[in-house]
């Protein structure tokens, strides 16, 4: 693919997050698999039986372990910014349609993230990216993107090296802490410490 010039790419104008979404609902795209990072519509790169198999593992085993109050979601749009709108091959939300019972834990503040037949969620206690072809941008851009919105814990799953690096403490549009989990390690979620994945589970 040929590089935009110069003088045009400095006078490139910003997608919305709004009106990218009336573009989806239009069918613009077709059948392209895209998504919306910081105001340009990327096309993702097909996917190969090794990244489809890992993710469907993943998604298995977080969904086998989430509490009540969580929701799996597989290769979903998620409303990170006014300008992004990325699908993340797996996020987990707060399920909307679960309120909890106040009256059992009294000080526990719950914020519904709000109806997600009417809007994407906006918050997420875990994101995970599936890396193979997209490790640049996964461990680039996406982790900038997701770090800027507070999503607590951002995985970037290397199939390759055979390793999960688990970023965690998002603070000034980056994550501090960035910890390689490899084969024989496990994991458990910050934001939802009942949930305990093995690597080698999901990881072969």
């Amino acid at each position: 693919m040929q590089s935009v010039p110069e003088p045009i790419e400095s006078l490139r104008l910003p997608i919305t997050r709004t009106q990218y979404e009336r573009m989806v609902e239009a069918s613009v795209f077709g059948e392209h698999r895209v998504e919306l990072l910081y105001g340009v519509i990327v096309q993702t790169a097909p996917h190969g039986p090794l990244h489809d198999a890992t993710l469907t593992r993943l998604s298995n085993l977080l969904t086998r372990q989430a509490p009540p109050h969580a929701l799996v979601r597989t290769q979903c749009s998620f409303a990170a910014s006014d300008g992004s709108e990325p699908e993340p091959d797996v996020t987990v939300v707060p399920d909307v349609t679960v309120v909890p019972d106040v009256t059992v834990v009294p000080d526990v503040t719950v914020v519904l993230a709000g109806d997600y037949d009417a809007a994407h969620p906006s918050t997420a206690f875990l994101v995970a990216e599936v890396a193979i072809s997209s490790l640049a941008i996964d461990r680039g851009a996406k982790a900038r993107l997701y770090a800027e919105c507070g999503v607590p814990e951002y995985w970037v799953v290397d199939v390759e090296a055979r390793t999960v690096e688990v970023h965690t403490e998002p603070e000034g549009g980056r994550y501090a802490r960035v910890t390689p989990c490899r084969r024989g390690a496990a994991i458990t979620l910050i934001a939802l410490p009942a949930i305990t994945l093995s690597v080698d589970a999901f990881l072969r």
